[in-house]
């Protein structure tokens, strides 16, 4: 038999992240998701023959259907709160910021606009004062110092 349940939730719930990392992991994921969507139209134009060039197609394919799992690794340890991924979410939110940038310069706002807020929406998961302490490496250590 396993602990009793009342031990058994009050682990879960000392192990589960605050609602900002969650937020953080629900943007990643939705990210991927787009990466993952962008990615598969690039195969079926090159499939169809609508890429400039067919190698250059199925390469931006084989690149954001590695990219598009790579995303959701992140967001399915974030989710864990994995301390190590709040670099590359960060780094996530600024390249997708930048990519909506120049999406919605090139009046895509269709892709754009939802690109400029996840980014900004992740940036504030990430930056928020409970992610910070579960997602910064010793952060606890300095503050319990004090």
């Amino acid at each position: 038999m396993g602990p009793p349940q009342s031990q058994a939730a009050g682990r879960d719930a000392a192990v589960q992240p605050p609602r900002t990392v969650l937020a953080a992991a629900l943007v990643q994921a939705l990210e991927a998701a787009g990466v993952l969507v962008a990615a598969v139209l690039a195969a079926v134009d090159a499939g169809t023959g609508h890429a400039y060039h067919l190698a250059s197609g199925i390469a931006i394919s084989v690149i954001g259907f590695c990219t598009a799992i790579a995303l959701a690794l992140v967001a399915r340890s974030l989710r864990a709160g994995r301390r190590w991924t709040r670099t590359p979410a960060m780094l996530t939110q600024l390249f997708i910021g930048i990519v909506g940038i120049y999406l919605v310069q090139s009046r895509r706002l269709d892709w754009g606009i939802p690109a400029l807020l996840l980014a900004v929406a992740g940036f504030a998961a990430i930056l928020a004062p409970a992610s910070l302490e579960l997602l910064t490496p010793g952060r606890a250590d300095k503050s319990a110092k004090k």
